[in-house]
This record gives structure tokens, C-alpha cells and sequence, in this order.
């Protein structure tokens, strides 16, 4: 008997015959497993390298700057090479790009577990990145191709959930290897993950791709996005220590811009373009990803800064802040299949606009966190408004983008929205580090004007600025004086991020806004129809 006939649930059959929904429905589980485990990977690895970075600049010797480009070198490739990413799904196989993006990941991953040098694992990062391009927009794009469209939003509701659940589990885990183990155990997390990953895609995962190719890839595209973002990120993070008027900050920033609007121009005359500009015409499109933009610039900023202030100022262990965003984590988890039914009920607008509202308070929240007596009269609350008001966005967000394109452009739009919500962090942790601290330093040298200390010693702290939480205070100093540098470094801290979420509340709100403005009212029928 052939192997075909023994399995009833091969691909072979799968693709030969529409029947046998049994088939289908347990096909569709190991689909989502494998598009959901490898959603989680990158996820988590978001998640738990922002645990480990008040160690990572401990152990490295690194700077804030330093630490920011761990963070960033991974972003930028993953953010500029998504479209391409998608595009080489839906054009070599869908199932075929997405296996190779988890090994590049693993691979990765273990190269950065084993660095000795912040440079050495900026490098790593960056490779990593590339594989995540690969990976991301193949998880969407795989369950939009395998789910009929009626199936398709429960199926996504159920990826944003679980993928939510495994990125809450990480950190917690990921905090305890850092306190327990070391920094390099984070990164191995990702191994296991990777193995399971390859071995269900490759046995029950269905290959998918376009059925008409469209001329070459556009790889002038994706050079100046990548050297486009790159310019302009490097401008940013590096002006905290050198200044706007250095020449290679200023020219990195005008390079930087002019490459980008070359990107624009391109995309708009090339035929294969990777991001096809004609899919702006839609209101859905145009308005879900300029929301995305904004929300994603909001959030990304806030978890990177949120978890330094835990650990650097309010001296939680990294296992206690790796768990302190649970309470968010869950309310998405638990919310996300009623989140993805909203749509029948409200259409795109309501959540999409009453959801960032929501988030936007969640951010003013933790703005006056710092200032609590504790976790739960602080965080806590904030973190379940702005798990509540990612919660009412994300399914809506996401099945409305993969709703306003056709399916078999599916890996495109997938790789747009993810581009957007990695370039909005991108920039977003850039931006947010240049106000950080620039609010630190000069809140921290005019509380040191009141403190009496040597002049030396003064200017050692200053020097340290761009370390923020992470300075050393000189041991010269008497006990009560080194407290008292302490609160000061303190205090400077949370005014800057008190700053940081004034900053995310507005980006927030300018989400809701244009959800309001641009996406449609109307809502989506399980058939595909709309109703007024």
C-alpha cells in the first residue's frame, strides 16, 4: 500500500481531494501548532532579550546606546526584509521560506547565546532578524491559505492567542535563566522551539504559492529600506552621544530619509514591486497599517524602557519583571477569540477605534506607576487597561488587513502589516531612547547640582549618563551621599519615562483617530459579505 493511502491526511490528498473535513479539521491543528510555535519564537525572543538587557550591559561592559543596537540590529532586518520575505513565500512556497526562516533563526540564536562581545552579538542579532523576515509573514500567510475565509478569522483568533500565551511564558522562564543560569540560556530557548517547529511543518504542514509568477523579486526595494531604516536609525540612536550637528549622524539621518523616498518612488513604478502601493487604495489597507504604525510605536517603546525601570530603578529580580506583564499577556489571551468575533457583531471602526482609546489610558497608567507603594496598586492596573485595549485591536487589526487584500496576496499584505508594526518599534525605541535621555541627563545634573559631592565624582556621573539606571556610583563617596546619588538617579529615570508614556498615550490616540477616519463601518459576515 502506498504511503499516501496509509496516511489519509497527507498533503497529497489534501491537495487532490476537498472532502474528508475529519482530515482537514486535524490538518488545521498542526497547522496552527506549527505557524503558532514559530510565531511565538520571535515573539518571545522580543520579549525575553528586553529581560536580559540590564545584564547584558553589566556582564558586556555595555552602554544604553549599546543595548539599544541589540534590540534594534534584529528590527531592522526583520522589519525591512519582511516584504520579501512574504513575497518569497508566495512565490517559491509558502511552507518552503517559512522552514528556512526557523533555521536561520535557530542558527542565530545560537550564535548569540555563545557571544563574547556587545559587537559579536549585535551581529547575531541582525542574522537572526533575516531569519524572523523569513519566518513572520509565513505563519499568516500559511493559515490564510490553508483556512477557507469563513474559517480564517477563528483560526487567526486562535494564533493571536496562543502566540500571546507563549510570549507571557517566555519572559517568566527567560527571567529565571538570567538569575539563575545566565543572559546566553535566553537565546537557547529558541532551539527546542525551532526542532519541533521544522518537524511539523515538514510532515503536516501543505506547501502553498502563487499560481502565476510575477517577474524578478524586487531586491533594489529591499536594499533601500534596509540602508533607508538603517540610515536614519543610526542617526538616532547615535545622536544621544554625539549630537545632531556631528557629520555622521547628520548625514546618516538626510541619507537615510532620501533613500526612503527612493524606496517610495520605486515601489510606485516597479511592476514586481514587493510593496505593491496600489493595495493603499484601500481605506481598510491604508487605515489598518497607518494604526499599526502608531499603536506598535507606542507599545514597542514602552516594553523596552518598562522593563529597564523595573529592574534598574524599582530592583525587581529579572524573574519578577519578566512576570510583571502577565496580567497584560492573559487579558489578550483570554479576550482574543471574543476580540475576533467583534468584528460580526460592530464591523472594523468600533474596536478599532475604541480599543486604542482604551490602550491610550493604559499608557497614562503607567506614567504614574513608578509613584505607587506597590506592583498592584501600580502596574497592575495599568497593565490590564492596556491588555484590555490590545486585546479589543489585535484580531480585529489583523483580519482586517488579511480581509482587504485578495488570498493570493495574502504573504504581501502579511508582510506590509508586520513591516509596519516592526518599523513603528524600530523607530519608536530610536526616538524614545534620544528623548530618554536627553530627560535623564538634564534632570540628573541639576539634581546632582543640589547634592555636595567632588567635582570629579560629579562629572564621572555625568559622563555615565548614557548607562542611565545602569551607572556606577564611585565608591569615594560616603553612604549617605551615595544614597542620595541613587534616588537622584532614580527619579531622573522615571521622569524620562513619564515622559516616554505621555508620548505613547498620544501615539495612541492618533491610532483610534485613524481607524476612525479611514477604515470602513461596515461588518464582515462569516460568508465573506459585508452589511451595512
Amino acid at each position: 500500500m502506498s504511503s499516501v493511502a496509509q496516511d489519509p491526511c497527507s498533503e497529497a490528498v489534501i491537495q487532490s481531494s476537498k472532502s474528508g473535513e475529519p482530515c482537514q479539521k486535524t490538518l488545521g491543528r498542526w497547522i496552527l501548532a506549527a505557524t503558532i510555535l514559530a510565531s511565538s519564537m520571535a515573539f518571545i525572543d522580543g520579549t525575553v532579550v528586553n529581560v536580559a538587557l540590564p545584564f547584558l550591559q553589566t556582564e558586556l561592559n555595555a552602554t544604553a546606546i549599546g543595548v539599544q543596537w541589540v534590540v534594534e540590529s534584529y528590527s531592522l532586518f526583520l522589519a525591512a526584509l519582511l516584504l520579501v520575505g512574504g513575497s518569497l513565500g508566495d512565490r517559491y512556497g509558502r511552507r518552503k521560506i517559512f522552514v528556512i526562516g526557523v533555521a536561520i533563526f535557530a542558527i542565530a540564536s545560537l550564535a548569540c547565546g555563545f557571544s563574547l562581545t556587545i559587537g559579536q552579538l549585535i551581529i547575531a542579532r541582525a542574522i537572526q532578524g533575516i531569519g524572523g523576515a523569513l519566518l513572520v509573514p509565513g505563519s499568516l500567510a500559511i493559515i490564510s491559505a490553508s483556512f477557507s475565509k469563513d474559517q480564517r478569522r477563528r483560526a487567526i483568533g486562535t494564533w493571536s492567542g496562543f502566540s500571546a500565551i507563549t510570549t507571557a511564558i517566555g519572559p517568566v522562564l527567560g527571567g529565571w535563566l538570567v538569575e539563575h543560569i545566565s543572559w546566553r540560556a535566553v537565546f537557547f530557548l529558541n532551539l527546542p522551539l525551532a526542532i519541533a517547529v521544522i518537524v511539523i511543518s515538514l510532515w503536516r504542514v501543505p506547501e502553498s504559492k502563487e499560481k502565476i509568477q510575477h517577474g524578478s523579486l524586487d531586491w533594489l526595494g529591499a536594499a533601500l529600506a534596509t540602508l533607508g531604516l538603517g540610515g536614519v536609525v543610526y542617526g538616532l540612536i547615535e545622536s544621544s552621544r554625539m549630537g545632531f550637528s556631528d557629520a555622521p549622524v547628520f548625514g546618516s539621518l538626510i541619507a537615510g530619509v532620501v533613500l526612503l523616498a527612493f524606496f517610495v518612488v520605486n515601489e510606485a513604478r516597479n511592476s514586481n514591486a514587493m510593496m505593491p502601493l496600489h493595495l493603499f487604495r484601500s481605506g481598510d489597507f491604508a487605515g489598518a497599517n497607518l494604526l499599526t504604525l502608531f499603536l506598535y510605536a507606542a507599545l514597542s517603546g514602552t516594553l523596552f524602557f518598562f522593563t529597564l525601570a523595573l529592574i534598574q530603578v524599582e530592583h525587581y529580580s529579572a524573574t519578577a519583571a519578566g512576570a510583571a506583564l502577565l496580567p497584560f499577556v492573559f487579558i489578550m489571551f483570554s479576550l482574543s477569540r471574543w476580540s475576533g468575533g467583534l468584528m460580526d457583531r460592530f464591523g472594523s471602526r468600533l474596536p478599532l477605534t475604541v480599543g486604542p482609546i482604551i490602550a491610550a489610558a493604559g499608557f497614562l497608567f503607567f506614567a504614574f506607576a513608578p509613584s505607587a507603594s506597590s506592583y498592584w496598586t501600580g502596574f497592575f492596573p495599568a497593565a490590564i487597561v492596556l491588555g484590555l485595549g490590545m486585546a479589543i485591536s489585535v484580531a480585529p487589526l489583523t483580519t482586517t488587513v488579511m480581509d482587504s487584500v485578495d488570498a493570493e496576496q495574502a504573504g504581501v499584505a502579511s508582510g506590509i502589516n508586520n513591516a509596519v508594526s516592526r518599523a513603528a518599534g524600530l523607530i519608536a525605541i530610536a526616538v524614545f531612547g534620544v528623548l530618554m535621555l536627553h530627560s535623564f541627563g538634564a534632570s540628573l545634573s541639576q539634581k546632582l547640582g543640589t547634592i555636595q559631592i567632588p567635582m570629579e565624582a560629579r562629572q564621572a556621573l555625568e559622563e555615565q549618563a548614557v548607562r542611565l539606571g545602569g551607572i556606577e556610583i564611585p565608591a569615594t563617596l560616603t553612604p549617605q551621599t551615595q544614597k542620595l546619588v541613587e534616588q537622584s538617579i532614580a527619579d531622573s529615570f522615571i521622569s524620562g519615562f513619564r515622559l516616554l508614556m505621555y508620548v505613547s498615550a498620544g501615539l495612541a490616540a492618533a491610532s483610534a483617530l485613524s481607524a476612525w477616519l479611514l477604515i470602513s463601518g461596515q461588518s464582515h459576515k462569516s460568508d465573506g459579505t459585508k452589511a451595512g
